[in-house]
């Protein structure tokens, strides 16, 4: 049999429980290290005895509707390679665009930034690559996130500084920028969370009481403390929260510009707090 005649039987297989044929040729790529190019001049090729094996352990892991980024080890965001696994929730291209934007509105070459639930490290060590002269704090309530995150900044040759906190339990300094991308899907929207997301990524990291809200509120009823006097916010939000976010921040910061923006798909993403 060769690869296109078995990729074809599982994707069959897979479609019958929901999965994407899609996420099974990810996977296979990565792990074989094949280009698109490879890829398809494969197709024709017959299977090896080891990659028969291969392919039915990669198709026994999506059935169970394991996410592809945590079959592979690897996550890509932006130009750099983090390490996930089940300890932290898996990068989004969302939050690529939060960070393309607090890159574009902060050009300068000393700030200090906090990142408030910082799972795999992607957004502070995004940042600190960008910004080699910023202090970049990144806090986590779970400690094995952050045992992951320092493997990634260590891995990307990142010299960010990591505390374990619940928000500001352990800070003490102020900050130039706050930015958190925190659990904020409402319990009552499961529905329209992915199988392979619900069953394997961890639901500490993605939900959150107050129809998702809880966090934020958290952040931001206690931020001014931890602002310096011009200091910023920047939220990654849930695409129907930003009227919500945009009412919390006015109630705390009346005085302060509050934007909400919109992702590359037209569904609002971002919100941001500053005294433009």
């Amino acid at each position: 049999m060769n690869y296109a005649q078995l990729i074809k039987h599982y994707g069959q297989l897979l479609e019958a429980c929901g999965e994407e044929v899609e996420n099974f040729i990810y996977v296979l790529k990565d792990l074989k290290q094949w280009s698109t190019t490879d890829y398809l001049l494969n197709q024709n090729s017959s299977v090896s005895d080891t990659d028969q094996q291969l392919m039915e352990n990669i198709f026994q892991q999506l059935k169970k509707h394991r996410s592809p980024q945590y079959i592979t080890g690897k996550a890509y965001f932006r130009d750099l390679i983090f390490f996930v696994d089940e300890r932290v929730l898996i990068p989004r291209p969302e939050t690529e665009e939060l960070v393309d934007l607090i890159l574009s509105e902060n050009k300068v070459e000393d700030c200090s930034v906090l990142d408030i639930g910082t799972g795999s490290g992607a957004i502070a060590i995004s940042l600190k690559k960008e910004r080699p002269s910023w202090d970049v704090l990144a806090s986590d309530i779970s400690v094995s996130a952050l045992d992951l995150a320092k493997e990634n900044a260590n891995n990307c040759d990142a010299e960010v500084t990591f505390i374990e906190s619940d928000v500001f339990s352990n800070i003490s300094d102020k900050f130039d920028i706050i930015v958190s991308n925190p659990p904020y899907i409402s319990y009552n929207d499961k529905d329209e969370v992915g199988k392979n997301v619900l069953a394997s990524e961890p639901h500490s990291a993605l939900f959150a009481d107050e129809e998702g809200l809880a966090i934020y509120r958290k952040i931001i009823e206690n931020s001014r403390e931890y602002l310096q006097p011009r200091g910023k916010l920047y939220f990654e939000i849930g695409y129907k929260q930003g009227d919500d976010l945009r009412s919390l921040l006015k109630r705390y910061f009346p005085n302060n510009r509050c934007r909400v923006l919109k992702d590359i798909f037209g569904k609002d993403r971002m919100v941001v707090l500053d005294n433009e």
